[in-house]
C-alpha cells in the first residue's frame, strides 16, 4: 500500500489532511482512494477500484487503510488528547526539536531516507514526517544530502 499527502486545510483550531492511497493486490486488482484524516477518523471521498469493490469490501476499505494513514500523518487512531493543552489545541501535536542545519542535518535526512527505503515506505514522506517540512523543502534537503555524498546520485551522469 502506498500513501502520500494530497493537501491540507487548516481552519480556526483544527486541520484536515487529504491523502492519496493506492492498494495493489497480487491478483492485479487495484484500489485508488482519496481519504481525509480529521477529528480522529478516516473519511473516504473518492474510491476507484479495478475490478469494482463489493459493498462489503467498500465498507471495510476505511478499516484497511486507517492504520497506515494515521501512521503517515503521525497520529494514533481514536486517541483522545492526553493533556488539557492537547485538548485546547484541537488534538495531539507532535513536538519536534528544531532540525539541525548543515552537515548534521543532511546526514540525518540521509538516515531517514535510507531507513524508509529499507522499510519499503515512501522516503520523501518519511523525511517530511521527520523534519516537519513541506514536500518541496524535504526534496531540497534530500538533494543537499545527495550533493554532500550521504546518498547515492539519483541519475547516472554522462
Amino acid at each position: 500500500m502506498s500513501v502520500w499527502p494530497a493537501w491540507e486545510v487548516r481552519e480556526d483550531d483544527g486541520a484536515m489532511a487529504w491523502f492519496t492511497v493506492r492498494l495493489v493486490f497480487s491478483d492485479g486488482a487495484r484500489v485508488d482512494a482519496l481519504a481525509v484524516v480529521a477529528e480522529g477518523g478516516v473519511l473516504l471521498e473518492d474510491v476507484r477500484a479495478v475490478p469494482a469493490l463489493s459493498l462489503d469490501d467498500l465498507g471495510a476499505l476505511a478499516d484497511w487503510i486507517e492504520g497506515p494513514l494515521f501512521e503517515a500523518c503521525g497520529r494514533l487512531p481514536g486517541r483522545e488528547p492526553a493533556t488539557e493543552a492537547e485538548a485546547e489545541a484541537g488534538g495531539p501535536r507532535r513536538a519536534r526539536p528544531a532540525w539541525p542545519r548543515g552537515p548534521e542535518g543532511r546526514w540525518l535526512v540521509a538516515q531517514e531516507y535510507r531507513a524508509a527505503q529499507e522499510d519499503g515506505v515512501d522516503p520523501v514522506l518519511a523525511v517530511m514526517c521527520a523534519t516537519g517540512h513541506s514536500r518541496r523543502k524535504s526534496l531540497r534537503l534530500i538533494s543537499q544530502a545527495r550533493d554532500a555524498g550521504y546518498l547515492t546520485p539519483r541519475h547516472a551522469r554522462r
